[in-house]
């Protein structure tokens, strides 16, 4: 392409008055540069900066993604055009780390993966050697987890022809995905039961596709309200028409959708089964937008307790829309997910199975990333040195410790400690600033129960006890070591069995509880995160 001097200097021009006015990122079509060579046009960005004195900014906002800034290279590995452009692009932060990926691409190396798991021992009713017990756990707990599930994947209903519908599920029905769907609620079976078996009728839902019925009713093992999709699914059909170029729709949704079935929003541990399988599905899906509805299948009539509605503005703009809202309409959706359950045999967390002496900080770490960049939870130490101790209380009836402000007390005289007693109760202490202080905590204590379930937003430093979900998340666990050293107030009152030591109180020797905190306390001093933040402040 050659150039006249005029046609050069105007196309500076343009160029340097559009950096210069925005002083944001542009695309090469807004310079009117679409069909130059890039190093004319990158010429040109220079000529811009020195004349201007503009500051030289990627042409790509890579930030607009909403991602952690540390999950943008793994976004980018999966999204071929954008990493495309960042390859092109001389500024672009993350050229370097575009091998990395999260590990159940096709494509993924090893050494380019984001996480591994960590084995201390082999369990020999589960692994012959080391290296076996990290491949089984980072299955059963990590990415490994999205590769098993993408190799499952079946086409159950095959588009006739371009642009049709299709269904396609994993084993057992417990993720699928639609394009294309038809669901009639002209006539709804609503009572009772949340999850109605037989909600939907032949013909209620379906799509313009060519359905192998025999492979549908072959993935029905796991029929169940909060393990597999089946009962949904299981009536449909085959239609005869395009649902929405043959006006069969009364309402047709254009932004994507996802389906879920919720376990018990007014428990913690429960509902964040929900959350973090939904952040699972969407790396099924390989889509993190929050431009999605996101539609609780009930087939009930009654509405739902969320204590924990503000961690739904990670996954979605809107407001969560209950399934009768469409009563007496025929809805079509362009495209669905219905996202992985909370209790799924063999699922992730609440039906875990985990190989012992393995960690890891992998999905769950990634889960974590992901809910507090997008709730806005900073990270605010360490704090000079001191460690951030935070002690759970319990106003329940039962499971609270007994000689608490004795330990209080003790906590206050370490100098060391910067310590805080929080009681989380949603009326007092809204659930995103519950979430704050448990990210700024570095070591937290607390009685076994859902409350635990904090410990997802710990800092990777955080010394933690709940073991299980401390091992998926990948923080330290530390629990009490010595029986004889905690005393019950009594035997316990289960309602209806009686005695039973979840339903009482506990105090606790304070000596063996001092030891214990040091050990956590000489943990978190030696963690390379904990030690280079501190170095990082420093500086």
């Amino acid at each position: 392409m050659v150039l006249s001097y005029v046609t050069l200097f105007l196309l500076i021009l343009s160029l340097c008055l559009s950096l210069s006015l925005s002083l944001s990122p542009l695309s090469l079509s807004q310079a009117g540069c679409v069909d130059m060579p890039l190093w004319v046009v990158l010429l040109m960005v220079c000529i811009c900066c020195v004349v201007f004195d503009v500051e030289l900014q990627p042409l790509l906002n890579y930030s607009s993604v909403s991602l952690p800034r540390l999950h943008l290279p793994y976004f980018l590995h999966n999204n071929r055009p954008l990493a495309k452009a960042c390859r092109e692009d001389p500024l672009c932060p993350f050229k370097v780390r575009l091998e990395s990926c999260w590990g159940y691409e096709r494509n993924c190396s090893p050494q380019h993966r984001f996480s591994y798991p960590v084995c201390t021992s082999v369990d020999p009713g589960w692994a012959s050697s080391v290296q076996a017990a990290q491949e089984i756990f980072w299955k059963q707990a990590d990415f490994g987890y999205v590769r098993e599930r993408l190799s499952e994947m079946k086409t159950l209903c095959k588009p006739l022809n371009s642009g049709e519908s299709f269904l396609k599920c994993t084993s057992h029905m417990r993720f699928c995905r639609a394009t294309n769907l038809y669901l009639d609620l002209r006539e709804p079976r609503r009572g009772q039961e949340r999850y109605k078996e037989d909600f939907l009728q032949k013909g209620e839902i379906g799509g313009r596709c060519r359905l192998n019925s025999a492979a549908l009713e072959a993935e029905g093992q796991h029929k169940s309200p909060l393990q597999s999709w089946f009962a949904e699914l299981q009536t449909f059909t085959e239609l005869d028409f395009h649902p929405i170029d043959d006006n069969h729709c009364d309402l047709i949704i254009e932004r994507p959708t996802i389906f879920m079935k919720l376990d018990a929003g007014v428990n913690m541990y429960h509902h964040f089964c929900d959350f973090a399988n939904l952040y699972i599905s969407q790396h099924l899906n390989n889509s993190f937008s929050r431009d999605v509805n996101i539609v609780m299948w009930d087939t009930s009539l009654f509405g739902y307790g969320d204590l924990f509605s503000e961690t739904w503005r990670a996954f979605s703009h809107y407001d969560i829309i209950h399934l009768k809202t469409y009563d007496s309409k025929r809805v079509c959706f362009r495209d669905v997910f219905f996202s992985l359950l909370p209790r799924m045999r063999y699922g992730l967390f609440y039906n875990t199975p985990l190989i012992s002496n393995c960690q890891s900080e992998g999905m769950f770490r990634a889960f974590s990333q992901h809910v507090l960049h997008r709730l806005n939870i900073e990270q605010e130490g360490p704090k000079d040195g001191r460690i951030r101790v935070t002690l759970l209380a319990r106003s329940t009836e039962y499971r609270r410790i007994l000689n608490q402000q004795e330990i209080i007390n003790a906590l206050k005289t370490v100098a060391l400690f910067e310590v805080k007693l929080v009681d989380y109760k949603y009326k007092d202490m809204p659930f995103l600033e519950q979430i704050r202080v448990t990210h700024n905590s570095d070591i937290f204590i607390g009685m076994h129960g859902a409350g635990l379930t904090h410990l997802l937003f710990l800092p990777d430093w955080d010394e933690s006890c709940y073991r299980d979900l401390a091992r998926l998340r990948g923080v330290h666990y530390l629990t009490w070591q010595k029986p004889e050293k905690v005393f019950p107030q009594d035997k316990g009152h289960h309602p209806t069995l009686g005695e039973h030591p979840k339903f009482t109180n506990y105090a606790f020797d304070l000596e063996e509880f001092m030891r214990l905190v040091m050990l956590a306390a000489d943990h978190v001093m030696h963690h390379r995160d904990w030690r280079s933040k501190q170095t990082r402040d420093e500086l």
